[in-house]
Formats: structure tokens, sequence, C-alpha cells
């Protein structure tokens, strides 16, 4: 396992949000192939540890200490392990350690985005606490929030509410940069002529569906529906795949070979606004395509805010560079070096 999702970020990842403080949600039981990701084994062997008051990094006039980076890099590693599904625990560490010296580069590249932010922008302290308030609301007791911080990353409430804090601020001055920057229509038109290629897409089916144990169940809900019952309600009530049933049964769209081969063949080659029904190893799917498009290039007024977006996110973090360049960054990489302690015999 390691970090390469947290080096070389680009702008609009610049920083990342705060994972969300909930619990795991069940696994779905929708028609969809893919196998959830395979939880890497856990070391046993802790992590050395140094002085957590050795500098690892100056950026500007601002100072950094080993137990600043130790924060960020624990929040950096609970995310790669929370996006499998997995709750972080502190013996994760070690399967991160080679990769400390690489985050460090951008986790100082971070601060001084974050130095700049905040001195062009306020602190927006009320919709902070709101959004503190707002996760822990999600948990009737101090107990079981401390349960879930620990789980995303965070030590204490304090650091969430330090973390939203900066993501606060340096997302608003991330986002005041990139609206500087527009683009004509003649300007989207000449970048959409000159890569077609990068804008051929698949096929693409989006499809709603409830899904039962039976064929019988099955009959009676359609003739339901078609008597006037509505889906998204019939859906909520009596759907078993509980990913969607809480959204009406919608599963949004997808490509050709993402589902299980009855139900790929019923949203791809079946009519579209009609029930079907179809069988998989789930149970019985009724199923209503909504849209479908064709493969093929994708028309340039559906391009267009794409291509816009893309071209400010690339103006702005040429800027944002710049503005990074001018702050003097020090780094001290020897220092978050560790090397896993031996094991005990």
């Amino acid at each position: 396992m390691t970090l390469a999702l947290l080096g070389g970020v680009a702008l609009a990842q610049t920083t990342p949000a705060a994972p969300p403080v909930v619990p795991t949600a069940p696994a779905s039981t929708s028609p969809a192939t893919q196998t959830p990701a395979t939880p890497t084994p856990v070391p046993q062997t802790p992590v050395s540890t140094g002085d957590p008051a050795a500098v690892v990094g100056k950026v500007g006039s601002e100072t950094y200490t080993l137990a600043d980076f130790d924060r960020a890099f624990r929040l950096a590693a609970a995310r790669v392990v929370n996006a499998q599904g997995i709750p972080f625990e502190e013996s994760y560490l070690a399967e991160f350690a080679e990769a400390r010296p690489s985050y460090l580069k951008q986790y100082l590249r971070d601060r001084a985005i974050t130095q700049i932010a905040m001195g062009r922008n306020k602190v927006d302290t009320a919709a902070v606490e709101q959004q503190f308030n707002d996760a822990r609301a999600n948990f009737e007791t101090d107990e079981a929030f401390a349960q879930a911080l620990a789980a995303t990353g965070y030590s204490t409430p304090e650091e969430l509410r330090a973390e939203l804090t900066r993501q606060s601020v340096v997302n608003a001055y991330l986002q005041g940069i990139q609206d500087r920057f527009t683009f004509g229509d003649a300007v989207v038109a000449g970048y959409y002529n000159l890569n077609r290629d990068k804008f051929a897409r698949e096929a693409e089916a989006c499809v709603k569906h409830i899904l039962v144990p039976t064929q019988a169940e099955a009959q009676a809900l359609v003739k339901n529906l078609q008597g006037g019952a509505d889906f998204a309600k019939v859906a909520a009530e009596k759907s078993k795949d509980p990913g969607s049933a809480a959204q009406g049964g919608d599963l949004g769209c997808f490509e050709p070979g993402q589902m299980v081969e009855t139900f790929d063949q019923a949203s791809f080659k079946g009519p579209v606004g009609q029930l079907q029904t179809v069988q998989s190893q789930f149970g019985f799917h009724i199923l209503m395509v909504t849209k479908r498009t064709p493969a093929g290039a994708v028309p340039l007024a559906e391009a267009a805010p794409v291509i816009r977006q893309q071209l400010s996110q690339e103006a702005a973090q040429k800027y944002l560079d710049a503005q990074v360049a001018r702050l003097n960054t020090e780094s001290f990489p020897e220092v978050v070096t560790v090397t896993p302690a031996p094991a005990s015999k």
C-alpha cells in the first residue's frame, strides 16, 4: 500500500475534503459486477518515532515540526485506508512508512497554500462550526463520536475542527483563483476541435430498479406500478438493494459491461421508459431505462462547460504555482524518514 494518491496533486485536489465522520455504509446488492478491494494485511511491526519538536520544514516565516507532519500524514493515510472501506488504525501507519519523505513535499506545498489563503481570506467561523456540529450530530454519545474520528484519522475533535477551518479558507481561495479565468466561445471551440479524441464516449444507460427476492413479488409490484404507483416510493419501501433504495431505486448512469449480464442486456437493448423484469443472482429486478446515450463524440454544447472548467483550472494552477514559488521553502526529509523497528522474537 502506498501514498501515491497523495503526491503531485492538481489544483482542484490540492486540499482533499475531510473524510466523512460516519460509519461505513453496508455493502450494496446492486447488480454491479465490480468486487470490493481486498484489504491489505496490517503489519504487526511498529514504526519508530522521532522527536516531535524536530523541524521537518520551513515555509516563509513558518516552521513545521514532526508532530505537525505526523498529524497530517495520519489523516492522509486514513483517507487511503477509508477509500477501501476500512476503518483507520494506527498500526496501518507502518504500511505507509516509505512514503513519508515524498509526502513531505506535498505537505509543505499544502502549508504554503494555506499561508497564502489565510492572508487573503477570512475564516467563516459560523460555517465551520456548522460543519463540525453536523458531524457531531450523527452520533448519540461523545464516545461514539470519538471512535468515528479515530476511524478517519483524527485524534481529537479539535483536530477535526482545525482541519475544517483550514480547508474552508483554502477552498475559498482556490475557487476564487479559478473564477478569475474565463474563456470565450471561440477559445472553447478551438480546444474542442484540436482535442476531439478526448471527447469520445462509450454508450451509456441511466437506470432505476427495484430488487425483490421472488418472481411473484416482482409481478405484484409491476402491476402496482402499471396502475400508477410511484416508482421511487415503491423502491424505498420494497427494494432489497440498500444502496439504491434510499435514492428511489436510481442507479445513475453506467457503461456496457458494468452490470451483470441480464441486467446489462436489458439496460442497453431493452426499451427506454418502460418497465422490464429480469433475473440475476441477486433476485428479480424491476428496472426502467430512463435515458440511453449512444457511443460517439460528446457534442460541443455538452463538452463546453467541461472545457471551460479544465482551462480555468490549468490557468489557475499556473498562477498558484507562481504564488507558492515566491515563498522560500526548506525541507528536511531525513527527519520524517523512519525505519520499521525489529520484530520482537
